[in-house]
């Protein structure tokens, strides 16, 4: 494995719990030798991410749309900024240079993508781990809904199986690195 792709919020959160873990994740993920593949903001939680990232020499990769980079809210410090027009683009292109993904507390998009990738997972249209880096049960809802669509019969595959969980950022990407899954 070679880069892992993050999908987390572009907002601080309410907790400082959530910079910290953005902090934690970027510096592991660097110190590792792996590639960061995230949306490329310079606010938030995605900030702190790419910031940590690239203070300890690692390799940071964002995508973003056009319409973000007008507003000129992405990351001028980064290795490579890939813009494309929409974000079905922007997604697509995050898949394709990741060999992982990871979610970490967000909002709707983050949800969004990280259910699109592990979607696609599903479909059978790539093999790649995809995980969760959970704080504070930040997650807990989710991982009790997708017991409950499994239990109901709505989910073939056992979501607990094919996602990876964890609180701590070293023994996740471990994990992911091993390609436990």
């Amino acid at each position: 494995m070679k880069s892992i792709c993050v999908f987390l919020g572009s907002s601080v959160g309410k907790d400082p719990a959530y910079m910290k873990l953005a902090n934690q994740m970027g510096t592991t993920i660097a110190r590792k030798g792996l590639t960061l593949v995230y949306g490329g903001s310079s606010t938030g939680c995605m900030n702190e991410l790419a910031n940590a990232a690239l203070q300890e020499g690692g390799t940071v990769i964002g995508v973003t749309v056009q319409s973000l980079k007008d507003k000129e809210q992405f990351h001028k410090g980064l290795t490579e900024l890939h813009v494309v027009p929409t974000m079905h683009e922007r997604k697509d292109l995050m898949v394709q240079l990741s060999d992982s993904f990871v979610a970490m507390p967000g909002g709707i998009g983050t949800f969004e993508e990280f259910f699109e990738v592990y979607t696609l997972r599903q479909l059978n249209y790539h093999n790649k781990p995809c995980a969760i880096l959970d704080v504070n049960g930040f997650y807990a809802p989710l991982k009790e809904m997708m017991a409950v669509t499994e239990r109901e019969g709505f989910l073939k595959h056992s979501f607990s199986e094919w996602v990876l969980w964890s609180e701590s950022p070293l023994e996740l990407v471990e994990m992911l690195i091993q390609g436990k899954d």
